[in-house]
């Protein structure tokens, strides 16, 4: 698969509810995941890391709604914004929340993706 189709794809995914056919068809078994600095999971090396993450996700926030833009590609790279309204279940509060989300694909398949957010709330 080309960039565009992979980015394509993975909006059409996210935006369905379907992001785990992201996982299964466009990741890499080797994946690099990079969060912001001072995150539990900074980095996730390889898809049993970063499903490890993605349960920690869902243990720790509901999701209400979200939505992902259209790709921005370069070469073999290409970013959407993530937008979410989710609770926090631990505490309880409700928020928008707004990511970047860079991605690199190599040999038809995403091996690295990097979010950036605000996390100074």
């Amino acid at each position: 698969m080309k960039t565009e189709e992979i980015a394509n794809n993975l909006v059409q995914w996210c935006n369905a509810g379907e992001e785990h056919k992201c996982y299964e068809q466009l990741y890499s078994p080797n994946i690099v995941s990079v969060e912001m600095e001072g995150s539990d999971h900074q980095i996730s090396r390889g898809m049993e890391e970063v499903a490890k993450k993605g349960e920690w996700w869902r243990e720790n926030f509901e999701v209400h709604s979200a939505k992902t833009s259209q790709p921005t590609v370069a070469d073999n790279w290409f970013s959407v914004r993530h937008e979410m309204d989710i609770t926090h279940k631990p505490s309880g509060q409700r928020s928008t929340m707004q990511e970047l989300g860079g991605y690199e694909v190599k040999d038809g398949k995403i091996v690295k993706e990097q979010f950036f957010y605000d996390t100074s709330e």
